[in-house]
């Protein structure tokens, strides 16, 4: 809180003091009158996420996720009690009462993900307080039927959207980082136990190989430690090669962005993605905790954007300012017409592996 702010309320208390003190009648007006509520903070984007963060660990149940206002620069937090609206305004944010809890919606997106199908994701949406389940071109027929079905079973706490084109992992054969199987993209560059690793898509090491080169059939400048995909998609690569690894990534234009850190992405925020196929490209995230289910299996936890990306992306970085926040999973659609894409999370990657951005 600032101490502008706290001044202000303070000022009000003693002005509501001072009444009862004169007149009795209109001790009563003063007191049983609603004090306005403060005016949210304004914050960048990553302030945001770690306001986010950290009262969702304070409040627990008592929120229903929260999203960024870009417009306004505002967090808005939705929680379902006055008790917890009250602490999410003194720390900053507007509280937005909502219907359904945390709880409730992942429940129904536990339940959704029970029957999915392949060319489908489900996540929670804090805008609209529902779980939106998107279902891709393939997607048709008796399934789509079922899904209609499946979605209107939850008491109006969902919704069905359709997303043009195939949900997919992006890797293909092409330039940029190689293995035998195809070509993916470098996501972020970090260190572990001091030496020298980076990350991209777990899928890329399941699909194409875990050796990997800066040119086809090129000297190996990195081997794969460990991944996980589907399940998550992300990998650890550790360099075997004597190749410079700044922390940067790039943008394509002859420049790069430094990267310092990695956090949580916070829905709302407008984001980058660089990949070696289509470049840089921005967009808007759009859900967190997304569950998709790609032809290979069930991916969770990922983060979906409207970001547009294409095959040999894979694993290349999404990122805001200095933060890494995601690498390149899957998706729909393409760059001249737009489309769906999946990341998942730099911070949880970094702290299973160990790493940190380097």
């Amino acid at each position: 809180m600032s101490t502008q702010r706290a001044s202000k309320r303070r000022l009000a208390m003693t002005g509501v003091g001072v009444a009862a003190l004169v007149a009795g009648t209109l001790t009563m007006a003063h007191t049983s009158a609603a004090a306005p509520a403060p005016t949210p903070d304004t914050l960048t984007s990553s302030a945001a996420s770690k306001l986010a963060n950290s009262l969702s660990a304070d409040l627990k149940s008592d929120t229903a996720g929260a999203y960024y206002d870009a417009s306004a620069k505002k967090l808005v937090v939705n929680v379902t009690d006055s008790a917890a609206a009250g602490q999410v305004r003194e720390a900053g944010a507007e509280a937005r009462l909502v219907k359904n809890s945390q709880a409730e919606l992942k429940a129904v997106q536990k339940d959704l993900g029970e029957r999915a199908v392949p060319g489908t994701a489900r996540g929670v949406d804090p805008v609209t307080n529902k779980v939106v389940v998107t279902a891709d071109s393939t997607v048709k027929g008796a399934a789509l039927g079922q899904l209609k079905k499946d979605v209107a079973a939850q008491d109006g706490k969902a919704v069905l959207e359709r997303a043009p084109g195939k949900f997919s992992t992006l890797i293909r054969g092409g330039d940029a980082i190689y293995a035998s199987g195809g070509r993916c993209s470098l996501g972020f560059n970090v260190v572990k136990n001091g030496q020298p690793y980076f990350l991209t898509a777990g899928h890329c090491a399941s699909l194409a190989g875990t050796t990997w080169s800066e040119t086809q059939g090129g000297s190996a400048i990195g081997t794969v430690e460990d991944y996980g995909f589907p399940g998550r998609d992300d990998a650890i690569v550790k360099y075997t090669a004597n190749v410079a690894h700044p922390s940067e990534v790039n943008l394509y234009n002859g420049s790069a962005q430094q990267i310092t850190g990695a956090r949580q992405a916070v829905v709302g925020e407008q984001v980058q993605r660089s990949g070696s196929t289509t470049r840089l490209h921005g967009g808007t995230v759009q859900r967190l905790n997304v569950s998709v289910t790609y032809p290979q299996g069930t991916v969770n936890g990922l983060i979906q954007t409207n970001v547009c990306a294409e095959p040999g992306d894979s694993g290349g970085a999404m990122f805001a300012g200095n933060s890494a926040l995601g690498l390149t999973s899957g998706g729909s659609g393409n760059c001249s017409s737009g489309g769906t894409t999946f990341f998942a999370p730099v911070a949880d990657a970094l702290s299973r592996y160990g790493a940190q951005i380097g």
